[in-house]
């Protein structure tokens, strides 16, 4: 018990904060301009090569969304969605732990601009940028994933969960695409605003799953995991071919399953809804709130 201090407590342990020392919305809206400042002036090739890494990291999440869910389209439904939402998070934790730079989350940057304090050049270069760079992650680490071949496992469920996936999302009307997107977004920027008020990195996972989960859970539309589910689909269908036929009778809307339809039918739409969703209905809401509105 020499160990003791006069007060009966460990050093150790007086050293904790007794308190949660969170942030309020009204750093988050300080912190998210100044945030959205460095991420438009970062050089272009530190911009492009961190938008790389996030698309991989999303990449890894939807696909781990994938194997959770594989084998069990006879299960509760909701229960699985919840699983594969949960496992989909994981892609957002490594973007914020790692610091890649993502373009869903770097929407934000429009509060910057509506503050004059980024041009909209700045922006515009730096949400372009991203955009490239997380295509580039995520159709590289779907090329990476299929040569390893675990497509088979499951006894071919795990390519057949994944195509399933793709060809939904490619069948889909690009009106629904749009309003996905928007909802997607709104949940994956809410996701970021409310991790920012968390000043640890556990207070910021916890923060950040659930708005995620949601998304994922409800089937919403985020056009980064999209560079990753559909060029897998389609590049599944040029690299094992016979596979693809063999499984064929198991995936609606296979036929659906083309670039144009990738490319036009589904990320451009989702693309945009996630501007709208995230811009418009969360970063510029906040703006608004904290910038004119009386408090």
């Amino acid at each position: 018990m020499s160990d003791l201090s006069e007060s009966g407590v460990y050093p150790a342990a007086a050293t904790l904060p007794l308190t949660f020392d969170d942030r309020l919305s009204k750093e988050v809206e300080e912190l998210s301009e100044e945030t959205g400042v460095k991420k438009a002036n970062n050089p272009p090739l530190t911009t492009f090569v961190l938008g790389i890494l996030a698309g991989a990291f999303i990449a890894f999440g939807a696909y781990f969304a994938v194997i959770v869910s594989t084998g069990a389209a006879d299960v509760w439904y909701g229960g699985i969605q919840l699983l594969k939402g949960i496992a989909f998070s994981m892609g957002l934790v490594l973007v914020i732990a790692g610091g890649a730079e993502l373009f869903t989350g770097n929407i934000l940057i429009v509060m910057a601009y509506a503050s004059r304090k980024v041009t909209l050049r700045r922006m515009l270069r730096n949400w372009g940028l991203v955009f490239i760079g997380n295509f580039v992650g995520a159709v590289g680490t779907a090329v990476l994933l299929i040569l390893t071949g675990v497509y088979t496992s499951a006894g071919g469920d795990l390519g057949v969960a994944s195509l399933k996936i793709a060809a939904a999302k490619a069948a889909l009307d690009p009106g629904e695409a749009f309003f996905r997107g928007i909802m997607c977004n709104v949940l994956v920027c809410i996701a970021i605003w409310v991790a920012l008020t968390a000043r640890t990195i556990g207070g910021k996972i916890a923060a950040l799953t659930m708005p995620i989960a949601m998304f994922v859970a409800a089937g919403f539309e985020h056009c980064v995991a999209n560079m990753f589910f559909l060029p897998y689909a389609l590049l599944l269908s040029w690299w094992d071919p016979g596979f693809v036929a063999s499984v064929a009778d198991h995936v609606p809307h296979l036929d659906a399953l083309t670039w144009w339809n990738f490319l036009y039918g589904n990320l451009t739409f989702v693309s945009l809804g996630n501007i709208v969703g995230g811009g418009g209905f969360v970063g510029m809401a906040y703006w608004v709130i904290y910038k004119y509105l009386p408090r």
